[in-house]
Parts: C-alpha cells; structure tokens; sequence
C-alpha cells in the first residue's frame, strides 16, 4: 500500500457506498441524513444504475460533496456496489440502501462498535419500519433445507421453534446482539482489511443474494457476522411503484439468485434441490389459488397463479418474465 493510501485511509473513516435505481425523493432523504447525522470523517458514493427519474441530476444539483457514478445502463445491484467500493477510500466500507435514513448518529455509533470488536467481519444495526416496529432483518444461510423451510411455509406453522423458524431467526426479536449468517444487505458495515481479503461481490448475482454470498465468504475466512442493536436508521422499504408483472420478473430474479448462490455454495445436488423445492412450492401454489380462483375469480388470485406459471416455466425452461 502506498503512503498516499495509508493517508486516504486514515482521513476517511468510512466510505458510505449507496446503489440508486429510481428513487430520486427518496435518495434525497437519505443522503440529507447522512449528511446530518454522521460527523466521523466520511465519504458518500452513489451509483445510479440509469434511474430515469433524474436522481443523477438530483444529486449533482443538492450533494456537491457526493461522488456520483451514473451508468448508462442498469448494471444491477452487486456490480454498482463494486463500482462505489473500487473507488472507496474509507478505513471501513458501508453498503447502504437509499430507502433508509440515518438515526441518532448511526453510522458513527456503529464504526466504534467495529472498531472495538476486531473478530467482526460485518456488522448490521437495528432496523425500524416505523417509529414503534423493529424490522426482523439478518437470516440464516440459504441453503437448501432454508428454503424448503420458507417455500413450503414450515416456518409459518412454529416461528419461534429452533428449526422451523430457523431460516428468519423467528426466536429473536432484534433487540440483542446475536451472530448471524447474513447481515441483511441495507446496512452492511464491513473494514477495509476484510475487504482487501475477501474482495469484491459478486456479479453473478444481478440483484438478491450477493449479500448472503458475501458473508459467506467473510464467514469463511474466520470472521463473524453480527447484529447490533448499538445504533438505529428507518428503512422505507423502497419507493418504485410495482405492477403484478414486476412482481413477478422481481420474484422469479430472487429465485435465480437463490439457485447461483446454491450452485456456488452446494454444488449442483443443492442446486438440483432447491431447483426441486421452488418447482414443487409453484406447482402446488397454483393449484392452490388456481382452485381458489374457480370457486371465487379475484385479481389476486388471478395474480398468484400467474407468478406460479411464471416460476414453473423459468425453473422448467429457463424462460424468464419479459418485463
């Protein structure tokens, strides 16, 4: 590392990392609370993955201070992110999402926390949906059983038990400490040492699942993963209008990503399984609402039989939804 690097390094002590697809408004919100809420040296790194509601505009007209990547076209969200991290400068490195808003000095809070806490590869904070809810954010490694557990809605039936509710961590309710196998992807605080050794995301995940890849491999190589309830920020839960047919081209990427992410992780007899649990969950789903929908038609049921048929043909043919 060069001397110029070192004192990049040590002027920045976080380099916040945030990915934009069209949500202008609400981007403006975060990045102004970033903006108020952190005072540790810092800067801020937006991706916009060719929004077509100005938020590239937006930024350059209100955050002067921002470095600002606009792509001419949408990349997805695991290469963004490597984009903002490759230019990143900061002795730690924050993945953050632009529906959420900093509270309370968050991003401070939690780098003294990582910084007194050196096995501690990535660390999340506590979530809140809204003033009074916390969201249930972290989960265990997707991996076959997980996802049969959650496809097949075994989960549902005993949340809180230590195997059926084991996917979502049902028996916790995000007010304690606790290690986790994936920190979920809106707030990602990581040093730059665990960075440097286990490297950039990766891109073969479009959107979905490259924070669950990415903390397998800091996992891997000896660090933990954590939840830590020291700091809080409000997460808006995204601010693009869906229609059913996003839904479903949406639905079917997180299930491509979930098969990458076995393949990778499990060899091709997990992926062959959770190929099996996704085909079989759909085909039973559209029975299910496509019986429903005889007895009594109503959009929604119309709707859930379409995004059965969707994943049917996808995981049958490879055919994904068009738009």
């Amino acid at each position: 590392m060069s001397h110029s690097s070192e004192s990049a390094h040590t002027e920045c002590a976080v380099s916040i990392v945030v990915v934009n697809w069209n949500t202008r408004d609400i981007l403006f919100d975060c990045l102004q609370s970033i903006e108020n809420q952190t005072t540790l040296p810092h800067e801020v790194i937006v991706v916009d993955n060719a929004s077509s509601d100005g938020s590239a505009d937006m930024v350059r007209q209100n955050f002067s201070k921002v470095k600002l990547i606009a792509n001419s076209a949408n990349r997805g969200f695991a290469a963004a992110n490597n984009q903002g991290l490759e230019i990143a400068v900061g002795e730690k490195l924050l993945l953050l999402n632009p529906d959420t808003i900093i509270l309370d000095h968050a991003i401070d809070d939690m780098c003294a926390w990582l910084d007194a806490h050196a096995d501690v590869g990535c660390v999340g904070c506590q979530v809140f949906e809204d003033a009074d809810t916390i969201q249930r954010t972290c989960f265990a490694d997707p991996g076959p059983l997980n996802l049969a557990l959650i496809e097949f809605g075994l989960y549902r039936l005993a949340p809180r038990h230590p195997l059926l509710g084991r996917p979502e961590y049902g028996d916790w309710n995000r007010d304690s400490e606790r290690d986790v196998d994936v920190v979920s992807g809106m707030f990602m605080l990581v040093p730059r040492h665990v960075f440097e050794t286990v490297g950039l995301l990766d891109e073969a995940f479009f959107v979905y699942s490259e924070e669950a890849d990415w903390c397998r491999r800091i996992r891997d190589a000896g660090w933990r993963c954590v939840f830590a309830p020291e700091a809080r920020i409000l997460h808006l839960e995204g601010g693009s209008k869906s229609t059913v047919q996003i839904k479903s081209r949406m639905y079917v990427q997180k299930q491509k990503s979930k098969m990458i992410y076995t393949r990778k992780h499990y060899g091709w007899f997990g992926a062959l399984c959770a190929k099996s649990v996704f085909l079989c969950s759909a085909i039973l789903r559209g029975a299910a609402f496509g019986l429903a929908n005889l007895a009594r038609s109503t959009p929604d049921h119309k709707a859930r039989v379409r995004l059965a048929r969707d994943v049917i043909r996808f995981h049958l043919f490879g055919w994904e939804p068009a738009a």
